[in-house]
């Protein structure tokens, strides 16, 4: 019987956030991070870091964020349709290549095939004229004058051009062979492919489909540490959920152990190779020393279900809500410290002025802001403003209003 705090302690040391690295991060670490957790969610908004380098910045520390560029640059990882827009690893790429068949319940995949149905011609003319002229960028296309644009978000926000290049991303025709400035520039699928490193695994993409959903549920056990088989399905998309049913042929073979977790009235699941692990965590040797600031779309709370019966830690991302209905504000970081989920903050960095504003700071209800508490969440912070080059902390309201103080005071005794 693993009790919830140790279930908890087996699941971040299987995301890489039990305890901070304690070197300096190496190039390979970057890789090694997403192979890790399988998959890195691919966000744009950038008030802070975007989502994909604050998740690995979690990790690792203070990495050069051009790492994960030049990875992608130079095949080490490819970008597909997986929870969401993702990075995988080069190895996981096949794969994914053979999975898309099966991605009809996708809502990129589907909006891709209805754009292709109706606007067949000028999709295929533009993936023509990338088979002639080579790798192109959305930036590229000059808007025409009369081209419709709305205020609403998704792709049919976007230029034409750009909407049909990302469903030919979506339909696997075209892959992204590197990004300048985060933009994407696109290429045909057998160029990229042609470059991974390691080499493209033929055997994985040709795997039945039964094979391969297998894969992606032993993979989602294996970078959860423990989990429901309810909260499965959700780490790749997968269609249908992931049932006991389903798993029991997984546990007959040994490929995953059966646990079971203090107040979980179902059972839990850890992949075979998290066995060392699972046995440190029921003898009490699995210890929690990392604190750090997460992006919205981690893999340990972009479940939101899973985060409150993990951690307690109930949590909407409010970017996409109207000012006026925010709670906690537009881009919130929730705060891990030492295998809890303590709190969130609202934070922006100003990159002209070097200045990282938090604009609030909540500790959740029954947090005790002591001088542990306080010291690591200050040395959090300030870590997370000076590498992203805006050193000066400006800290707007917190909640108890006492943290403040504290924080300011644990600043200035770093100077």
């Amino acid at each position: 019987m693993l009790s919830l705090a140790q279930a908890r302690l087996l699941q971040l040391s299987a995301q890489g956030l039990l305890q901070p690295l304690r070197r300096r991060p190496r190039r390979s670490d970057v890789v090694a991070a997403i192979e890790r957790m399988r998959l890195l969610q691919i966000d744009t908004i950038h008030v802070v870091a975007r989502s994909p380098y604050l998740v690995l910045h979690a990790r690792l520390g203070a990495y050069p964020m051009e790492w994960l560029d030049e990875a992608l640059a130079q095949g080490q990882l490819a970008e597909c349709w997986a929870h969401e827009a993702c990075f995988v690893s080069a190895a996981d790429v096949g794969l994914h290549r053979g999975w898309l068949g099966q991605r009809g319940s996708h809502w990129a995949q589907r909006h891709a095939e209805r754009m292709h149905r109706e606007q067949r011609t000028e999709m295929d003319a533009l993936l023509e004229g990338v088979r002639v002229s080579g790798a192109v960028r959305a930036a590229d296309f000059v808007r025409k004058e009369g081209d419709a644009r709305t205020a609403k978000p998704g792709w049919w926000a976007w230029k034409p051009e750009k909407r049909w290049l990302e469903a030919w991303f979506a339909l696997g025709e075209l892959m992204v062979a590197r990004r300048e400035n985060f933009q994407r520039i696109y290429d045909l699928a057998a160029n990229v492919l042609a470059q991974l490193d390691p080499p493209f695994d033929i055997a994985a993409a040709a795997l039945p489909a039964t094979e391969l959903r297998q894969r992606f549920v032993l993979d989602s056990v294996r970078a959860l540490g423990v989990t429901q088989a309810g909260w499965i399905a959700d780490y790749y998309r997968l269609k249908p959920a992931v049932t006991e049913r389903e798993l029991a042929p997984l546990l007959a073979r040994g490929d995953l152990l059966r646990v079971s977790v203090q107040d979980w009235k179902i059972p839990g699941y850890v992949h075979r190779d998290h066995a060392g692990m699972l046995s440190r965590a029921l003898r009490g040797r699995l210890r929690a020393t990392h604190t750090a600031l997460l992006s919205p779309f981690d893999p340990l709370v972009w479940d939101r279900a899973r985060a409150l019966a993990m951690f307690g830690f109930e949590y909407t991302i409010e970017c996409y809500t109207p000012a006026a209905k925010r709670r906690y504000g537009y881009f919130v970081l929730p705060i891990l410290h030492r295998g809890r989920l303590v709190g969130r903050l609202d934070a922006k960095a100003h990159r002209g002025e070097g200045a990282f504003e938090v604009k609030a700071l909540f500790l959740e209800p029954g947090v005790v802001p002591d001088d542990g508490l306080v010291q690591a969440l200050a040395t959090a912070i300030a870590d997370t403003a000076r590498w992203h080059g805006t050193p000066t902390i400006r800290l707007g309201r917190t909640q108890p209003v006492t943290l403040a103080k504290a924080l300011r005071a644990a600043w200035r005794a770093g100077e």
